[in-house]
């Protein structure tokens, strides 16, 4: 029998939203899901790499897809869960879905390809395949 396939781990955070977060429709800007598709991916980063490894790799976005479902406004709890997809070469694609949190209503869902860079030089950085192991659940043993 064999073992269950690793399956990415949700990595969430509750969001606030600013004042100057809000456009002139009332409602939260587009351009804020992106930064906060930036932050959720920031943080899941630093709470999952060891730091040697935060040191040695620095992350580009090389491509953003987002699609905007239902408005956030002023007074909305916010939150956002990222968790990540396929890694080739020197792209990581990452998942993030941004929902209000008083009834879980989505309000966007983005794919986001990032690409790692050598903190030193700066120049693309191909991906090892373990760097997955730190974004995964812990496999179980398979029942008997």
């Amino acid at each position: 029998m064999t073992a269950p396939a690793a399956r990415p781990t949700r990595f969430e955070r509750v969001l606030q939203i600013h004042p100057e977060d809000i456009d002139e429709l009332g409602h939260v800007n587009n351009a804020v899901y992106l930064r906060w598709v930036q932050e959720i991916a920031t943080a899941h980063w630093r709470a999952a790499a060891p730091s040697a490894l935060q040191a040695a790799l620095v992350w580009v976005v090389l491509r953003h897809e987002i699609d905007y479902k239902r408005p956030a406004k002023s007074g909305d709890e916010i939150v956002a869960r990222t968790w990540v997809g396929e890694a080739t070469g020197t792209r990581f694609e990452r998942h993030t879905e941004i929902e209000r949190r008083s009834d879980g209503v989505l309000l966007a869902r983005a794919t986001t390809i990032w690409c790692p860079l050598d903190a030193e030089s700066g120049r693309p950085r191909r991906i090892d395949p373990a760097l997955h192991q730190y974004f995964q659940e812990p496999t179980r043993p398979a029942s008997a």
